[in-house]
């Protein structure tokens, strides 16, 4: 009787410990290094700046719309941004981890964005595994609220013309025009998304909405404002480029360079070496703001957000402009007229120069970034150190778009109103998408 006894409670002693469920806490680690993957992903798929930005920002939504159905220190953006329409809510029957919810609908719509989806879902699968570990019944609820959300994402974001882009018409060359683009060495690649214009924004009211000034009128008179723009180009970069390894000017151009894809040549061989698109770079200074101030899960959801929906409608902005004034490149006006020898210090990106697209999404990301962190916002910024290059700091978002601006300059592929103007552009742009989001951030997180 007492073995029989015996066996019953331990019988019951491993129904409990089967049955416990743990609590799951879903950490702010865990969505930077979701979001790291996915830039993973984009580096090794090589997507172009503006379809990185578009990348980044949906999967943001589709997690923030989740967590301000949960906290009420959030406010949707139904309303706020095009054509989104409210999320499903969860049953009531059920209980859901909305901070797991979030993550599972970020992770889903990322996969669909991007080419090597297996990357991704080696990454969310091994989440997953140690999910259901703990708490099998709250991971099948808010895998399934999460899922459901992004379908609904999904059905939004199809709908934003890309699928059109993609088969429309190539850019095409005037080379009756000696003002016009022309494709630059060494790989000469044609103009990238020159329909880029026609992506439904997100905040701002169309992609016209910011147009900057026009650039100085082509002309290779002495005197002329184009001129004097080339000729400092060509000035700044012999200046610096004699300096050799100690320019400061040349660590500031390959700092920002930023470009997804650097074709180089070795005899008869061509490859390219890749690197994080510039809306990557400030979703890396995103992350470094939201670790210094101790952001939690939602609070780094929200600034997310906010950064890629200001850095996505900029590069339409941005985009709509470059192919609007189609504006010849230094190498190419440099080449034909002044050294047909030069080189810049960066390779020159395949699409029209003005304005840069880093100075516009810079001025843009940097607005939004400061509206959640504050102004004098100092941070060190260690997102190139994967490619080769130090840190380098800042005593503000701004002086950090700022010195990535006129990296364009140092690096030989802009002219000066590019730089200015477009970094002009960006904040503009940023300033409208700060004053129309009411996202319900109660203050600037302070530094700590």
């Amino acid at each position: 009787m007492k073995q029989y006894l015996r066996l019953i409670l331990l019988f019951a002693i491993i129904v409990s410990c089967e049955n416990k469920e743990e609590p799951i806490v879903i950490s702010p680690q865990d969505l930077h290094y979701s979001i790291h993957k996915v830039t993973e992903v984009m580096i090794h798929d090589i997507f172009s700046p503006p379809v990185a930005s578009r990348i980044f920002a949906y999967p943001n939504i589709a997690a923030y719309e989740i967590i301000a159905l949960n906290n009420n220190e959030y406010k949707s953006l139904v309303g706020q941004v095009t054509d989104l329409t409210p999320i499903p809510k969860p049953g009531q029957d059920k209980s859901v981890n909305y901070q797991m919810a979030a993550l599972i609908a970020h992770m889903e719509i990322s996969k669909r964005l991007i080419f090597s989806e297996d990357k991704i879902e080696a990454h969310r699968d091994s989440l997953y595994a140690n999910w259901q570990d703990k708490n099998l019944t709250m991971f099948n609820n808010s895998k399934e609220y999460g899922l459901q959300v992004a379908k609904h994402i999904g059905d939004w974001l199809d709908k934003d013309n890309y699928k059109q882009t993609r088969t429309m018409p190539k850019f095409t060359i005037n080379t009756d025009d000696t003002s016009r683009w022309q494709p630059t060495p060494p790989a000469y690649m044609d103009g990238i998304e020159p329909h880029w214009s026609k992506i439904r924004p997100f905040v701002i009211d169309s992609a016209n909405q910011f147009i900057p000034a026009p650039p100085p009128v082509f002309s290779m008179e002495l005197g002329s404002d184009f001129y004097k723009e080339v000729k400092e180009v060509y000035d700044i970069s012999n200046e610096i480029t004699a300096k050799g390894d100690t320019s400061e000017e040349i660590a500031i151009a390959k700092f920002w360079d930023c470009n997804p894809y650097v074709s180089v040549t070795r005899g008869h061989l061509m490859f390219a070496t890749k690197k994080i698109t510039p809306g990557a770079h400030w979703i890396g200074i995103t992350k470094i703001a939201c670790e210094k101030t101790n952001s939690d899960f939602d609070q780094t959801v929200f600034a997310y957000t906010k950064t890629s929906m200001a850095i996505a409608d900029a590069f339409i902005s941005c985009w709509d402009e470059k192919y609007r004034s189609n504006l010849i490149r230094p190498e190419t006006v440099i080449n034909q007229y002044i050294d047909e020898n030069w080189q810049p210090v960066l390779q020159t990106p395949p699409f029209p120069e003005y304005t840069s697209g880093h100075s516009v999404v810079s001025g843009a990301a940097a607005t939004a970034l400061t509206s959640i962190f504050g102004d004098n916002f100092s941070f060190d910024d260690d997102t190139e150190i994967p490619y080769g290059l130090p840190i380098r700091s800042f005593t503000s978002f701004n002086q950090a778009a700022d010195e990535a601006a006129i990296s364009r300059m140092y690096g030989g592929i802009h002219y000066r109103a590019a730089v200015e103007i477009g970094v002009g552009q960006g904040r503009n742009l940023g300033k409208f998408i700060v004053g129309k989001l009411d996202m319900k951030e109660k203050k600037a997180l302070a530094s700590k």
